[in-house]
Parts: C-alpha cells; structure tokens; sequence
C-alpha cells in the first residue's frame, strides 16, 4: 500500500508517517518504481503498535526504545505512566482550585486577579515568613476567596503563620466554614486540629457552632478542647464535660475553669456543672494535683450559694493534707469575700 492508503487506513496522516519513517520508528518495506513509500501487512501492523503506545502517553523516543529492545518489560514503563499521570492530574487539580479561587474573589480587573494569584504563591512558599506576610500584607480592598484561606489553615504547619491565616479567615464572611466543617471529619487527626482551632474563632456563626459540637465528640482531645473553649463562651453546656476533663488533665485548666465559672451563672447549668466537678473530686484514682486543681475551679463558680461552701469545708478536712490546705484558704477566702 502507498503511504496515502496507509494514512487513510489508519487514520495516520502521511506528514506523521513521514516522520516515523525519518525516526526509523516505521521504515517501509519497498519502494515502488518511481520511489514511492510502499508499506507491507506488517508495517502497518507496527503502524498501530507505534500508535497504541502513543495512546499511553509515550513519547515517540519511549516508543521506539520499547519496539527496538527485546529485553524491554511494559511493567517498569507502565508503573512510570501511572506516575507521570497522576502527577500531571495534581498539577490539573492545582491549576483548577487556583482559577476557581480567582473566581470566587469576582476580580474587578486583572490587578485584582494578580493581588489574589500573589497571595497564592505566597501561600504555597516553602518558608513560613513569606507564608506570613503574604497573609498579613493584603489589602483590605482586595476581596479574598474565604475558602482559600480556610483550606491554607488546614494545611498551615506553622503555629504563627496558622494563627495569621485564622485572623484573615474571621475577616471574611462565613464562606470558609463548610470546608473547615467538613474538615472536623477528616481521617488525619492533625486537620481535625486545625480545623477545630479555626472554627473556634468563627464559633459565632450558626454553622461554624454545629461543626463545633460535633467535634466535642471526637476522639482526639486536641479536637475537643477549642470546642469545648468556643461553645462553653457561648452558654453551651454541652461542653462541661470536655470543660472539666481539661481540669483534671491539666491543659489549660485556667481557662476551662472560667469558662465554668462563666456557665455556671445560669442556673440551669450551674448544678451540672458542680455536679461535675464533686464527682471527679471524689474519683478513686484522682491524685492530689488533680484535686488541687479542680478545688481551684470551684472557687471561679458563683459563691452566692451555699453549695460550693459546703464542698469547700468538707475538703478542708480531707485526708490529703495539700487538699485540705488549698479547700481550708479558698474556704476563707471566700467568707473574707461575702
């Protein structure tokens, strides 16, 4: 067949079978008298092995190295074209979020579209300064695409540049919160952590709160306590008990504790909450710095009654001396108060 039946054929243009010929990928058998191109079964056999692997993604170099050796195993080659796509379909995924971060910015003009590609590089940088200031250095004026910043939280190692981005991120509307709240039931325990931490700065929105709740029963404690923190400012009772194991565990038992005292100014909570604190209080297994602790959380909650009085003179004469040291100066303390 002549190079012209052959394109027609197998659907090859004559220009591309030239170019095998010239590669020595596909070299015709004959030649006609005139000196056309004259291709045998089997050079159009090889013809479409040529194009089946091009159809792989293999360059024309790869195809003629697995044609030419014998030795050649497809399993190393095709082991390396599943790499080279899924690299190639991350760098797709990459350009696509950047252009529909651009979009939901509604640039005005193409200044706005580089403000918004620069804080993206930014972002992307390697090192935690320029990460940063890219965060800090933006212009009020420049409409930033919430999401963006929500998904660099998650993704922010640094615990400066983190809390940048988190201050950026409850300047804009409530936007970023449906991915920081789908990020609470994330496999990697460490962007439950992020995402826990954000949501608590935007714990007044209606979405960011539910998200927030949810994450009160997650295992890991590093999730539950900004929950705990966040909600209990806001009269949730649902975070005593997050609240109060913050005591007994001694992480940020201060602050656990005000937010307790705080709950317990509605009566509603203010039971649940003494409640709380008595039975850990009584526990078998709590040490003396445990209780000592939780002593020094009931004297943040309402003294106006009698009952933390009660439990404060009855620890004053318990059994662990430091205890009854601490209930014994509280107790006083707050008898000097009233």
């Amino acid at each position: 067949m002549l190079i012209g039946e052959v394109a027609r054929r197998s659907g090859v243009s004559a220009r591309m079978l030239r170019h095998y010929d010239a590669l020595g990928l596909v070299r015709p058998t004959g030649r006609t008298v005139g000196g056309y191109r004259e291709y045998s079964a089997e050079d159009v056999r090889r013809i479409f092995h040529v194009e089946s692997l091009r159809s792989l993604g293999l360059s024309l170099h790869q195809v003629a190295q697995a044609l030419r050796d014998p030795a050649f195993t497809p399993a190393a080659l095709v082991g390396d074209l599943i790499r080279w796509t899924q690299e190639r379909l991350e760098r797709e995924r990459e350009l696509l979020e950047r252009l529909r971060a651009i979009d939901a910015a509604a640039p005005a003009g193409w200044q706005d579209v580089l403000r918004v590609v620069e804080l993206m590089q930014g972002l992307d940088s390697p090192h935690a300064a320029r990460r940063q200031q890219a965060v800090l250095a933006r212009q009020d004026d420049v409409p930033v695409p919430a999401e963006l910043l929500a998904k660099a939280v998650l993704a922010e190692p640094d615990p400066v540049v983190s809390g940048a981005l988190r201050w950026a991120l409850a300047r804009t509307d409530d936007a970023g919160v449906t991915t920081l709240a789908a990020a609470v039931r994330d496999g990697d325990p460490e962007v439950r952590r992020r995402a826990a931490r954000a949501l608590a700065d935007l714990a007044e929105l209606p979405a960011a709160a539910a998200a927030l709740e949810d994450a009160l029963q997650d295992p890991d404690p590093a999730v539950r306590r900004p929950a705990a923190l966040a909600l209990g400012r806001r009269g949730a009772t649902a975070a005593v008990p997050v609240l109060v194991g913050m005591v007994v565990d001694g992480v940020n038992d201060v602050d656990a504790a005000e937010v307790l005292g705080a709950l317990s100014g509605a009566p509603d909570s203010a039971d649940r909450v003494l409640a709380a604190l008595t039975g850990e209080l009584d526990a078998p297994d709590a040490d003396s710095a445990t209780r000592i602790r939780l002593t020094q959380a009931l004297v943040e909650l309402p003294a106006t009654g009698t009952a933390v009085r009660e439990v404060l003179n009855r620890l004053s004469r318990d059994d662990d001396p430091a205890v009854a040291r601490v209930a014994a100066a509280f107790a006083g303390l707050l008898d000097e108060r009233s």
